[in-house]
């Protein structure tokens, strides 16, 4: 399947308020300044993560309503951009401006101009960033087409991440979703410019298993508008007990648990338009990774260290926030007998506690990760009674309750209610029934939190590799699925699909309660207001 390209730019809070502080004038007059970006190559979407900003010095610049900057100052940005390695990105403010800004015959003059310099000397191309007066952000990049001549290409978002995530979004890339009936009940508890956001959110979920799929079924009825779902393996019977919508069909049809899911999703999904793409891959090889890095968020739904690692990279190094949770139950022997649970969710990335700190993975079981130990009998069988690769002890309710806690972690995040968006990560435990409120700060020492921020596809370790238990899962599924049987079950199960989808189309072209209508009150808007 072929995608459209897509840009975007991410950065810190941190960056975002030293862009405000410089940019947004007093006098509302427009500014400038140069900043330093590193990129991140997504499976369909680059990003250009602004890590430094380059102020100008005296002179460097003009103030006359409008700005303009001297040779002098660029040259010193380009140079610097050289020797980090860097690209290079103006920024310039539009004072009266709101929503996502367009640019005027001098903004594209000033960025066009400079375009084939910047990419001579630093490999990548000029980004062009625009702040509004409101603190909204617009995004394009220079792309060499051919000898001397550049094209614009407009970002889809604008990301900036810290406590709290705040998306701006191109309405002529990613257009504000229809409302109908469906989402009544959730609109009215945040309204509809919210909902638009969360609408044209596209997020990942890595490892559909138990939580993985709880997660992705709320967020669906939630009116996320684009789920990403991540994982290799395949429906068994040992997972009935606890994975959502799968069913004895689905383990006699050799399905992947992604494709379960995604079909589930397509009918209980709430925003118009709506996408679920299922991914047979492992977030631990290239190709899951890559998918991985053009989504907004990220839920890690798995326990493993080498993905939580993996996820951790991604977290900091590519700047997209990961929330992560897990379960963990106590059961005695003989007989078996319940003694307690614990469950837990926080969010991992810029200004929080990353998944290493937390204590979600340990950084010395990663390469046995990678080795496939976990997944070797005689290992395991080696390890003390009491290390968790020999327990594997879960109940639904656990997993629901788990679940419910990361949905609502990156909807703090997301949504901020009453201007807040961290509360800190949540431990609950069963017994006595109470929940931990955990604090957000790494060790002092954490690569992620510091040096590693930011750094994208610069990042100097290689996190991904060969996954074996991986490709030997898709293998042992792809060889079942070529059996008769499970060849003519499938495709008379894709018939009855096929058949259901009619029904469902005429059924719902009579309902008029089910029409789509346009959202009101969204952010609709994508010219720009200007200082002449």
């Amino acid at each position: 399947m072929d995608f459209p390209p897509m840009f975007s730019v991410a950065f810190t809070e941190a960056i975002h308020a030293q862009f405000v502080e410089h940019l947004i004038r007093s006098d509302r007059q427009e500014d400038l300044c140069f900043a330093l970006y590193w990129p991140s190559q997504g499976r369909d979407r680059q990003t250009a993560l602004i890590g430094a900003i380059v102020l100008p010095g005296s002179g460097d610049r003009a103030v006359h309503g409008n700005a303009s900057f001297t040779s002098g100052y660029f040259l010193r940005a380009l140079e610097m951009a050289e020797q980090r390695g860097a690209g290079l990105a103006l920024a310039h403010s539009h004072p009266l401006g709101s929503g996502w800004q367009g640019m005027s015959t001098d903004d594209v003059s000033a960025e066009l101009s400079h375009a084939a310099q910047a990419l001579a000397v630093t490999g990548l191309p000029l980004v062009g960033v625009t702040l509004g007066g409101h603190g909204n952000w617009s995004c394009r990049e220079w792309v060499r087409v051919s000898r001397g001549e550049y094209q614009r290409v407009d970002g889809e978002s604008v990301r900036v991440v810290g406590e709290r995530l705040a998306l701006a979004h191109n309405p002529s890339l990613r257009p504000v979703p229809a409302l109908d009936g469906r989402l009544h009940r959730t609109v009215s508890a945040w309204g509809p410019e919210t909902q638009a956001g969360l609408g044209r959110l596209r997020v990942g979920v890595i490892g559909v298993g138990s939580v993985g799929s709880l997660v992705a079924e709320s967020l669906a009825r939630t009116g996320i508008g684009e789920i990403r779902l991540i994982d290799f393996d395949t429906v068994e019977l040992g997972n009935l007990d606890r994975l959502l919508h799968a069913s004895r069909v689905d383990v006699a049809l050799a399905r992947s648990k992604v494709e379960v899911l995604a079909e589930a999703l397509r009918r209980s999904a709430t925003s118009r338009p709506f996408r679920a793409e299922p991914l047979e891959l492992s977030i631990c090889e290239e190709d899951g990774f890559r998918a991985a890095l053009d989504c907004d968020v990220l839920f890690c739904c798995v326990d493993r260290p080498w993905p939580r690692f993996v996820l951790n990279v991604i977290a900091y190094a590519h700047l997209i926030p990961v929330v992560d949770g897990g379960v963990h139950v106590e059961a005695r022997k003989d007989p078996v007998r319940l003694v307690s649970a614990d469950w837990r969710a926080y969010v991992a990335g810029p200004g929080r506690r990353c998944l290493e700190c937390a204590g979600q993975y340990s950084p010395g079981l990663v390469d046995t990760d990678r080795r496939g130990d976990f997944d070797n009998p005689h290992y395991i069988a080696a390890l003390a009674d009491d290390h968790p690769a020999r327990h594997g002890e879960n109940v639904f309710a656990f997993s629901a309750a788990c679940a419910s806690l990361e949905v609502l972690q990156a909807l703090i995040m997301l949504v901020a209610p009453c201007g807040v968006g961290d509360i800190g990560g949540q431990h609950y435990h069963l017994l006595p029934g109470t929940v931990d409120i955990e604090g957000p700060a790494c060790r002092p020492t954490c690569p992620f939190s510091e040096s590693l921020l930011g750094l994208g596809d610069s990042y100097p370790a290689h996190c991904t590799g060969e996954h074996e238990v991986a490709q030997a899962q898709i293998a042992r599924r792809q060889t079942a699925r070529r059996t008769a049987r499970v060849r003519l079950g499938r495709a008379l199960v894709g018939l009855l699909r096929r058949l259901g989808a009619v029904v469902e189309k005429w059924l719902l072209g009579a309902d008029q309660d089910l029409i789509e209508r346009p959202v009101e009150g969204g952010d609709t808007h994508g010219t720009s207001t200007r200082r002449t």
